[in-house]
Order: C-alpha cells, then structure tokens, then sequence
C-alpha cells in the first residue's frame, strides 16, 4: 500500500510546452487546410541543438546512413551526434543487443556510452522503446527510432516536451532500469527503489501544457519491467478509454489481438476485449485506423469483421475502421521493382479520446506488449477545444489522416490476390470466394 502522502497530487507546474511533431514522406499529398505540425527531423534536430549537458536516447533502430536519397536527414542527425560527442556533452545510447549498427560503433569510439539490452533473454522480446531526455529538461516520445527511413520514408509520429523535469524524471527512472541490465542475462527478482515509478494513472502529475491544465504520467511494457508505481502499457491504455465519454480514435501500424509463439497461436483478448466494451456498454464511438502494407496479416480482416459484427442491431453502437495505404500504386508491381524501392508507411502509434491521448511504441499486437520493452505516455486534458490543446490538435491529425485519399474502407470482393496477401482494387458488389484457398479476397 502507498504511504497516504504518496496519494497526493503533484503541485502544479507553470509554463511547459509540448509540440507534436511528424515526418510526412515526400510525395504524401493533403488538402490546403490541412493541419501540419514541426517535422520530425527539426525537432530532433532541435533538442540536440539546445544540448548542453547531456543527451540520452533509447532506440529500436539505429541505421542512420544510407544511399537512398531521402536519407540525407538522417545523415545530418548522425553528424549532428559526433559533433556533440566532440563538445564534451555526455551521450548515453541504449539498443537491443541484436542490432548490428555501425552508426552505434561508430559514436562509442568517440566517447558515447552505448548499453544493449538483451530483450530475448529477458523476456524472449525485443526493445522497442523509442524516447529522448535532453538536459534532464527535454523530452521525446514517439513512434520514430533514430533511422533513416523514420525521416524519409515513413510516417511518423511523436510529441516533445519542454522544460518538464518532473515528467524528466520519471522516465529518467526508466532510462535507468534499462541501464541497469547492462551485462546482465537475467531481470532481478526485486528492482531498486531509485526505478520506482514517480508518477502513474492513479497519481498523475498535474502541468500546465500551452496554457492547458493538464495531467500526464508515463507507463512500460513488458510487466517484467514494472517496478513498484509505474503503470503497464496495457492499464495506461485502459484508464484512457475507460475515461472516454464519446469517441476513441485508435490509429496503428497493425491490429492483431494474436500472441504467437514458435508453435502455437493465441487469442490475447486485452485491447480487444475493451473496445468490445466500449462499444456495447457504453456506447462510445470508436474509429480504427490501421496500415496496409505486404506485412499485414489475414487475420486482422477476421478480427476486424467480428468487431463489426458486433454492432450488429445494436443502437448507438458504432464502429468504423480504414486501412491506410501509401503504397497502392505499387501494390502490383513485380518483384524486381520492389527490389528497388522502400516501403512507404504510416507507423503511427497512438489513440485519442474526447480527454485523452496516449502514444506508445508498440502496435496492438499481442507479442508488442507481452514480450517486448517499450514506453508509453498518457495526457489528460480539461479543456481540448482550445486550439493549443494537445488533444485536440492530435484528433486533427486523426481526422486529417481518416478523411484523406489514403484512407480507405476495405470490402470483400470476389477479384484473386496479386501478392501472396491482398489486392488492391476498387470496390465490388459481389462477393465470392477465391479460386486459390476458398477464403474472400479483400479489396480497397
């Protein structure tokens, strides 16, 4: 149990500012008024510009230099790194230990201090989690790792927070935990009090965001890696919809409510489950935005028709979803031109609410959050009409992303597969089974 001084609510504090922050691939194309914001690269670049102290990173990727022409941001931000180390500026990295990166070797031998995590031993997972702390006073949490792709060819989306050290130092406590490891096969069976959680979803830290009371607390993934205070992804994820009063607006790379192992298949019923909930219990409109890509997997079809199902001759229960697609034009295409170009993506990883927003690193997929290690955020907000509400600026983007051309309602149709998954082509009447396995074909 928590001392009753514990249960108290962090004073207040004045004057922080959070800005999301995107990459938009070159070639995605909105309307005039559509909302932007300040572009992944510049606000990277930003915080290591402000550096003077220190500059921590955790990362799933870390692939900075490449040929391609869109990889020239990616260049700069790696220069950018070995300028500072070269400043006297302490640079702490921390990568899984699987990744064979020459961008990490590369900055160790001019002085960074580079931790791996052994995710497979730990938890047979690997490291997801992508977040920055600069100065102790600066923060980053988003979808992105340091790669050259998550500034060139993917759709990426974070937020920065300035001159927040309360919300610093709670994820400085997991900066640390990770740290910790270094070495190390094994997790202890009891953490150290200094990784304890400061603040979680029953004692959130009370700010000022832009003018905008708010409240905020960061979670983790996997459990193993919850000491005492700190909040799972998956509750984190819970208290955000259970607050939600009208709408949910989810929007991921993947949906898959699947554990998988090397032999065998589950169904993990956790993030399903609750939008089933919201959906028939309470009535909340839920809307999911989900990618499609070579990568996504059958099923998600079947998951996705059996939510629907769901609201079958129910009143008041709605749910929409639309898969979103940056490659249709090249859905067809021959091998030997894909061997030629890289995947566009939206890798997009967070959920909205009428009060609430929570971004994370993982898709909602099972494995993401039982096996592997990743960071949450959660912001609550009184009053998100105001135009410098976080909130309402990410349900923007929601909006922006969910009425343009790339988003589109999928419907089975009877037209055969081009690709060993889907074929992308305009709607049909008719529906029909396939010639190939005797299951529906999907189609845009």
């Amino acid at each position: 149990m928590r001392m009753d001084s514990q249960k108290k609510i962090a004073k207040i504090n004045v004057g922080k500012r959070i800005a999301l922050v995107e990459n938009i691939p070159e070639g995605l194309n909105y309307s005039e008024n559509a909302p932007f914001h300040l572009s992944l690269f510049q606000g990277w670049m930003n915080l290591l510009n402000m550096a003077k102290k220190s500059v921590d990173i955790v990362s799933s990727h870390w692939d900075l230099n490449h040929t391609h022409p869109s990889a020239c941001q990616g260049q700069r931000l790696f220069e950018k790194l070995l300028q500072l180390t070269s400043q006297n500026i302490e640079i702490k990295l921390v990568s899984d230990v699987t990744a064979d990166s020459k961008v990490l070797e590369a900055l160790k031998l001019k002085g960074a201090e580079v931790t791996y995590m052994n995710m497979t031993a730990y938890n047979k997972g690997r490291l997801q989690s992508s977040f920055w702390i600069v100065d102790k006073q600066h923060v980053y949490i988003g979808s992105a790792g340091l790669d050259w792709q998550s500034l060139g060819q993917m759709k990426e989306l974070g937020v920065i927070f300035y001159n927040c050290s309360c919300l610093v130092l709670d994820l400085q406590r997991i900066f640390a935990l990770y740290s910790s490891l270094k070495f190390k096969s094994r997790v202890p069976q009891t953490w150290s009090k200094r990784l304890y959680g400061v603040y979680d979803n029953e004692k959130k830290l009370q700010l000022q965001l832009n003018e905008t009371k708010s409240q905020a607390f960061v979670s983790n993934s996997p459990k193993l890696f919850c000491p005492k205070n700190r909040s799972f992804d998956i509750d984190a994820i819970y208290s955000v919809i259970d607050d939600a009063k009208q709408y949910v607006y989810i929007a991921v790379m993947d949906y898959l409510p699947i554990s998988s192992t090397s032999t065998k298949r589950t169904y993990w019923p956790d993030l399903d489950g609750k939008i089933r909930e919201a959906l028939v219990l309470r009535s909340v409109r839920v809307r999911l935005l989900i990618s499609f890509w070579k990568e996504t997997d059958p099923l998600t079809f079947n998951f996705i028709s059996s939510l629907k199902a769901i609201c079958t001759e129910i009143a008041n229960c709605s749910l929409k979803v639309k898969f979103f697609d940056l490659e249709r034009e090249n859905a067809c295409a021959t091998k030997e031109q894909k061997n030629h170009t890289f995947p566009r993506l939206n890798r997009n990883k967070y959920m909205v609410t009428d009060g609430a927003a929570y971004i994370g690193n993982f898709d909602w997929v099972g494995n993401d959050f039982t096996q592997n290690a990743g960071t949450g955020l959660v912001i609550n907000q009184a009053d998100v009409r105001n135009n410098r509400s976080i909130i309402k600026q990410l349900k923007d983007v929601f909006e922006r992303d969910w009425y343009s051309p790339y988003a589109k309602t999928l419907q089975p149709t009877k037209q055969p597969n081009c690709s060993s998954l889907l074929k992308l082509k305009a709607p049909s009447n008719k529906t029909a089974t396939d010639n190939a396995g005797g299951k529906e074909a999907w189609s845009v």
